[in-house]
């Protein structure tokens, strides 16, 4: 139990606050409306569905509320920035953005769902009290005029069955709540819909441009509430007192003790829940759009095996760290889309780069681009917004790390590995962390040869320092054909990989968890072993439950976090 709170117990309490400040939301505003004598003729139209409407309201004000902080880039990145004192923990919690982002998305689609239903039976309810097909009670209500000619002080927003435009369906389509309810609706279903794992992975464009429907989401949400269809009792001199005046409702008016009830709409308060996380997202975009106008230079640009495309950027005054990020636009592509890219660069360089694989329409119309260039030509136009700051930038926080990329996820820990080379080469290193672990897994032998230099010049220089023993690296190949075992076979006793070039030999097949963690454990009794990933979910999973499984009871023994990179 005390390692799993090692690893998720700052993240669980969060999910608890929340979580529970949903359930106080609903509960309280449920009973409000349920029991409020302010609502009680209210009630007596509508029933429970008046509380079921009202309840999920109040949770939806609150998410809503939530909904952009997660990806306020710029906002993450400064509390960053402002808490590197505090534990790394707390800032890992900064790491699982879009995981939140998504958990209060779909808290919005389960209130929506309930709002809308609860709501359409009380337009219903409206609709068949203004026939009189209830109690005399509820005709008498749907029935009340306007005590003052303003319009404003009727409980029954169903003016007339006799008029066509009032019928229930009509009514929803025309008055303001239920045409704002319905694009809102609509709106959120694509979002959500086009967020989908396959959507977003195969057709991003549709995922991109269909979620940006939460303009018009947040647009008629601000509206929403001007319409004022749940409507309460007024306070009147004299009073009325609905528990005297209930059963005496053909009295009203005309004795003092039962003047007619005046009701109106509640204030719209939504806006006041939304207001300030639209104006923090609007200078996101603000800032976004002063970074696209920054000039970018190519400085080179490589084509490599495995189709990953390699650019190396120059901008004035752009400053990074380790594991870092950019967006990247292309406005000859799109000039809407903007997509993330981990840098491979080191801080220590005078450029930094991306290495893009062409992987859907976006990238390999990009990679097209490139191809016919001319030699020494420079690129398209290129807008660059960051960079933004991830789970890798705490590798030095730790004594021991281990970095496990998957694929083009090598690419955080290209720039961390670069940066100790540089640290290495300038003979200062100044550095925390004593060993770093690298794994690195590949389905096509191609994919090494970009990074396999690197790991080269690691090599040479670690052996130099007598340092040999500070990287550990193991690569895996987790694709291979007949032809190519043979070939290992053969060539096997050579003192390099014949796949990479490297003293260390590729390993085939994919690594053994278990042998791996107890191994970084039995070498570092003492340590602290921050454990890094960029790569898929199904290995997420995997290496949390090994970081939970291996790290120890006894404080002063191993602990291992994990990180993982979110875009």
């Amino acid at each position: 139990m005390s390692n799993w709170i090692i690893n998720h117990g700052l993240g669980a309490a969060f999910l608890v606050v929340w979580m529970g400040i949903n359930i106080f939301l609903f509960v309280w505003f449920y009973l409000f409306y349920d029991l409020s004598d302010q609502f009680f003729y209210t009630r007596h139209l509508l029933g429970s569905a008046l509380a079921w409407a009202r309840a999920p309201a109040a949770v939806l004000n609150f998410n809503c509320m939530l909904i952009l902080l997660p990806v306020c880039r710029n906002l993450l990145s400064l509390i960053r920035g402002t808490i590197m004192r505090c534990g790394r923990t707390m800032r890992k919690q900064l790491d699982n953005n879009i995981s939140f982002h998504k958990l209060v998305a779909y808290m919005i689609a389960l209130m929506t769902a309930v709002h809308v239903l609860a709501h359409l039976l009380n337009v219903e309810w409206y609709a068949r009290s203004r026939r009189g097909e209830y109690d005399a009670l509820s005709t008498a209500l749907s029935n009340l005029e306007d005590f003052d000619n303003s319009n404003t002080t009727y409980l029954n927003p169903i003016r007339s069955t006799d008029n066509p435009q009032q019928t229930p369906t009509i009514f929803v389509f025309t008055s303001i709540a239920g045409l704002t309810g319905i694009i809102i609706t609509l709106a959120l279903i694509l979002i959500i819909t086009s967020s989908m794992e396959v959507i977003r992975r195969n057709y991003f464009e549709v995922f991109w441009y269909t979620h940006h429907l939460f303009i018009v989401f947040f647009i008629g949400l601000v509206f929403h509430g001007a319409g004022r269809v749940v409507r309460s009792q007024s306070t009147t001199k004299p009073p009325h007192n609905f528990t005297f005046c209930k059963d005496r409702f053909e009295d009203w008016g005309r004795i003092p003790e039962c003047p007619i009830p005046q009701f109106a709409g509640g204030f719209p308060q939504t806006w006041m829940w939304v207001i300030a996380p639209m104006a923090l997202y609007l200078c996101e975009r603000i800032l976004r759009f002063v970074r696209y106008m920054q000039a970018v230079q190519y400085r080179k640009i490589v084509i490599r095996p495995s189709k990953v495309l390699e650019l190396q950027l120059v901008k004035n005054g752009f400053k990074m760290d380790v594991g870092q990020y950019v967006f990247l636009n292309c406005p000859a592509i799109s000039p809407l889309e903007w997509h993330p890219f981990t840098m491979t660069s080191a801080p220590e360089e005078d450029f930094f780069s991306v290495h893009i694989r062409t992987v859907g329409d976006w990238t390999e119309k990009l990679c097209c681009m490139v191809e016919e260039l001319p030699d020494g030509a420079q690129g398209p136009k290129m807008g660059v917004d960051g960079p933004f700051g991830t789970a890798s930038e705490d590798v030095f926080d730790y004594e021991v790390a281990m970095l496990v990329g998957a694929g083009i996820g090598v690419t955080p820990f290209a720039s961390i590995l670069k940066s100790i080379w540089y640290k290495f080469k300038n003979s200062n290193p100044k550095l925390n962390t004593r060993k770093i672990y690298f794994y690195w897994l590949c389905r096509e032998t191609s994919a090494f040869e970009w990074f396999a230099d690197l790991l080269q010049v690691l090599e040479k220089e670690m052996e130099e320092r007598g340092m040999a023993d500070f990287l550990t690296y193991k690569l895996y190949l987790t694709g291979w054909d007949q032809s190519h075992t043979a070939h290992v076979m053969v060539h096997f006793d050579e003192d390099k990989d014949v796949v990479t070039g490297l003293k260390q030999k590729t390993y085939y097949g994919r690594p053994n968890w278990d042998k791996e963690f107890e191994q970084v454990r039995k070498e570092n009794p003492t340590s602290v072993v921050g454990t890094f990933l960029c790569g898929p979910a199904a290995l997420a999973k995997v290496l949390q439950k090994k970081c939970v499984k291996y790290s120890d009871v006894d404080p002063r023994k191993t602990k291992f976090y994990f990180n993982k990179e979110n875009f």
